[in-house]
Order: C-alpha cells, then structure tokens, then sequence
C-alpha cells in the first residue's frame, strides 16, 4: 500500500508539471518605403519560441522565462546569412516593454536601435572608424514595428525540432546566400516552417511567378493551419507603433503589383491580353487573403485584446473631444499638433533606466521628459508637453485606417493617461517662448536622414 501510495503521489506530480510548450510564428510584415512604393510585397521572418541565441549566429535552446528569438535574412549584415535577434529588440529596440515609445519619430528611433547596436551586435555591425554609426541594412533587424504593421501566424512545434535545427544551423556554414529570386527573405522563412512541418508553406508557380512571397507563405500557412487544429494555431496582428515615420502599406503579391500598377499592366493587355486575363483571375484568389481579418491585436502590455470597431471609434473619439474641452476651460494645453511639433523640435535621450525621453531646456535647465510608460510621469514640470505627445498617439490610433490595426484596450488606457496629465500640476514647463533645442549629434543626424 506504501508503494501505491508513493506511485499515485510521483503520478499526480508528473501530471502537475506544466507541458513544455514550442511554437514557430511566421512574421508577414508589411512593406514600408520603396519597397511600398515600387514592389510591395513586404518582408518575413520568423519567431520561434523554444530557441534562444548564446550570440546573434549562434543559437541554443532556451531556458526558463526566454522568450525566444526571431531569425531573419537580410542583405550585407556582416556577411551573415542569419540572424537571431530577441523578440522584443526586434520590434521595439528596447528590452522591456514598458520603455517603448509612446510617440515614436526617426531620431528616437535610430537612438534606440544604435544603443542596442553598440551593446549587443558591435562584434558584428561595428562603428565606423572615426566612432560613426554604421551605414547598411542592419537598422531592420532591430525595431521593425517602427517602419511596418506585421501579421503573425503561430504553429505549434515539436521541442525536439527545435535541437534539431539548432544543430542544423549551427552546424551550417553561415554564410551570405541572399537572392531577390531564389532566396529571400521569404524563402529562409518557408524552410524554418517546413523543416518544422514540411509541406506546410510554398511558393506559388502562377501567382508569384515562382518567387516565394512572404503574403504567400501567410497564405499557405493559414490553409494548413485551418486542416491540423490539433497543433493549435492562431494569428494576430503586431501594430506600427504610432508617429511620425509614415505608415506601412498593404502586402501584395507579385502578380497584385502588377496588376496595381499601370506602367506593368498596359502593355500586358495591350500585347498579351490572354496572359492578361488569366492574371487577374490569379489575382482576384490572391485578393481575397487578408491576413489581418479578425485577428486580434497585440497591446502595449503585450496581450491580446480586441480591435476597434467602428462605433468604438466614435465613442472614444467623443470621450477625448470631451478630454480637449475638460482642459481648454482649465486653460491646460491640450493640442496634439502641439505636442508633435515639440517632439519634433526636442532632442532625443536615455534616462538612467535606458528608457527614452526628450532633452529640453526650462528656466535655463535641462529637463528630461518621458516619453515611454515608464517614465511619462516621472517629471510633473513636463506633464503638459508628455500630453501633446499622448494626444498625437491618440489621434494616430483613432484614425479610420488604423481602426483595425489598434487595440481597443490601448486606447482606453491611453485616454486615462492623458486624463492623468492634465490633471493639476505644478507650473514648470511650457510650450511656445522659451524652449531651446539641444543640438544634436551630427553622425547621428547624418545616419537617420540615409536610412529614414
């Protein structure tokens, strides 16, 4: 009786033991820049959640609490084919999430990734030498969810594969093998996902001419998923966060750029009106796969919450009308076009914490203001300039075309923290008249206006 005893209690406390989880997410990331302009197909890349990196080449399995590492390739980033960044410097360019900027621009930005550059990626993206930041690619790799919205498709994995690749890629010379045609981004992504679950994603032949798309492997993926729900698949949407960098455009196909874009279409009706047809056949398939269709959205607390609807819209938009006139009559400055004109006239800096803030001078004083959630209110003198920047988030997240891309709990909480703000501080700072901007640093300044 004393060994059943035992052997019921050892069997409870197996039972008990939380079951190791592993999951491979596909990023499908809009395209932003260029790439909007003139291809659109976007980037990929992918997030595993089980594999961890001992140094951006070399990988490990994780350990208890990582979070993982996404593996992308980019174009002449140290000659390397791939590279693990963790999931959060990856979006954000910061290490918690709380020190993500509230109102982003391009200098908070670059200041953001080059700290991270010089703290964790020199050995491979060095400075210039005269001490200079690095020209290239490498700015991708950290912060995407500055420049683009991306679409996650998650799978659940086999914690054995995840040795198995680790040793695969360790193993592998890592070596640049980057081609627009034959090996993107997209296709360093389709073969992580299919050595995980092969035949899951593809290219197609017809609709992207036999260049792997990343909307192409979203696409496939969601169709596999749908037929094995037993590996517990789900989808949601990684917003760009809110600013001044301008907004990233739909993901398309390559027969979706063409068709969209007169200068390829026009002589494909005019000389070739059957390949012309067929095209738009293709296209009208390809069309109809939103990735982003009723997905939720990823918070500021990093959770999954709902997406506005159009009557929440409206109600919020009233609520912070009715936030502007609570403040006029107070005499409270309240004005988002306010708030980004000084963000954009401040100078970017790193509290003690590594969380960013803007430099200004008060009364002859420089005070830091906060900018992040973990430092916004740090500073009371500086509650009505960290409300314009509030109030520019506000009015970014409820525009009309990023009603499906924001969640519905981000603005409820972004609406109390302009409430907080402009509730009774001390007098300090004050917008207009006697601000003086910091100078700038001139390598960094040259760096941005290269790669924004």
């Amino acid at each position: 009786m004393r060994l059943v005893k035992l052997t019921v209690i050892l069997f409870l406390c197996l039972c008990a033991v939380p079951k190791v989880h592993s999951g491979a997410t596909l990023f499908l990331q809009e395209p932003y820049g260029h790439d909007a302009t003139y291809a659109g197909t976007g980037h990929a890349a992918v997030y595993l959640s089980g594999v961890c990196a001992s140094s951006p080449v070399v990988l490990r399995l994780c350990g208890p609490g990582e979070a993982g590492v996404v593996l992308s390739r980019y174009l002449g980033i140290g000659g390397y084919d791939w590279i693990a960044i963790p999931p959060l410097p990856y979006l954000y360019a910061v290490e918690r999430t709380e020190d993500i900027p509230l109102f982003a621009d391009k200098r908070v930005v670059a200041l953001l990734r080059d700290r991270y550059r010089r703290k964790h990626l020199e050995s491979l993206i060095p400075d210039l030498p005269g001490g200079g930041i690095p020209d290239g690619n490498w700015y991708e790799l950290i912060g995407a969810s500055y420049l683009r919205t991306i679409y996650a498709f998650e799978i659940e994995t086999d914690p054995e594969k995840d040795s198995e690749l680790i040793r695969t890629l360790n193993d592998r010379t890592n070596r640049q093998r980057w081609n627009l045609v034959t090996a993107n981004c997209a296709d360093f992504a389709r073969q992580i996902i299919s050595f995980y679950h092969p035949h899951s994603v593809h290219r197609s032949i017809i609709g992207d001419l036999g260049v792997t798309t990343p909307k192409q492997l979203g696409r496939t993926l969601s169709k596999f998923s749908k037929r094995h729900p037993e590996l517990q698949p789900s989808r949601f949407v990684i917003p760009q966060v809110p600013g001044t960098i301008p907004r990233s455009k739909r993901v398309k196909g390559v027969f979706e750029v063409m068709l969209t874009a007169k200068k390829y279409m026009w002589p494909i009706f005019l000389f070739q009106p059957y390949i012309a047809v067929s095209a738009v056949a293709v296209y009208t398939q390809h069309w109809h796969f939103n990735p982003g269709k009723d997905a939720p959205i990823l918070d500021a607390k990093h959770e999954l919450d709902a997406a506005l609807t159009s009557n929440d819209r409206r109600v919020f938009q009233e609520q912070l009308e009715e936030v502007v006139r609570v403040a006029a009559a107070a005499e409270i400055s309240a004005d988002n076009r306010q708030g980004t004109s000084l963000y954009a006239e401040r100078v970017p800096a790193l509290d003690d914490a590594g969380a960013p803030t803007l430099n200004v001078y008060v009364d002859g004083e420089i005070t830091a203001v906060g900018i992040a959630r973990s430092n916004v209110l740090n500073e009371p003198a500086g509650a009505e300039f960290a409300a314009g920047i509030v109030m520019a988030r506000l009015h970014e997240e409820l525009k009309s075309a990023a009603t499906r891309k924001t969640a519905r709990v981000d603005v409820e909480s972004d609406l109390a923290l302009l409430r907080q703000l402009l509730s009774p501080q001390p007098k300090g700072l004050k917008s207009g008249a006697g601000f003086t901007a910091l100078s700038s640093d001139a390598a960094l300044t040259k760096h941005q206006a290269g790669h924004q």
